[in-house]
């Protein structure tokens, strides 16, 4: 138990650490020349890749579908996303609330920081809390991924039906008109008609 607290601490600090120190990185990276493909080669053979998930670490997979707990530990909803910036820094998780089996469910998006992971004792499951209610996440605004931005824009977006119809007249149904058996009628002349 004592090592599952350490490790869900542990994941914050990743998490805390991964936000506070992205922006020198960044900032880092800009003023340096990139390395040479040589370097990057002693990197790798230098064990630069994480082979295994250590005791600190969480991944979002597990988060991912985890209820969420109130301080009075009642579920207010559940983990549909992790949101992750650009410079891989967790910026977010996405709280499902409200409806029932996903009918009427609202997104809101928390500060990662606002959600506390501990250990479920004599398992290996995590259990996350906050101390946002039920109530505060049905009051808050709605969060909407790009996709559901885009296809909100394309919906308001008035059609042109103007392009919808063919540019080249057809006969009428019924008119058994037929050009020879060589190709179009010369100019001029009519195409011969079938009985």
């Amino acid at each position: 138990m004592t090592n599952k607290l350490v490790t869900s601490v542990a994941a914050g600090a990743l998490f805390a650490g991964i936000v506070a120190f992205a922006p020198f990185a960044s900032a880092q990276d800009a003023a340096q020349p990139a390395p040479a493909a040589p370097m990057a080669t002693t990197a790798a053979a230098a064990g630069s890749y994480i082979t295994e998930q250590g005791a600190d670490q969480i991944a979002a997979s597990t988060y991912l579908g985890q209820s969420v707990y109130n301080s009075s530990d009642e579920s207010i909803g559940e983990i549909n996303d992790v949101i992750f910036s650009k410079d891989g820094s967790v910026e977010a998780a996405v709280i499902g609330v409200g409806g029932f089996l996903g009918i009427g469910e609202k997104n809101v998006a928390v500060p990662l920081d606002t959600v506390m992971v501990t250990e479920v004792p004599n398992s290996d499951d995590l259990k996350l809390t906050t101390t946002e209610t039920a109530d505060t996440l049905k009051a808050a605004p709605e969060f909407k991924t790009k996709a559901a931005q885009v296809a909100e824009r394309n919906a308001t977006t008035p059609v042109d039906g103007s392009t919808t119809s063919s540019t080249t007249p057809m006969a009428p149904a019924g008119n058994n008109t037929m050009a020879p058996a060589g190709g179009a009628a010369p100019a001029g002349q009519p195409a011969t008609t079938t009985p």
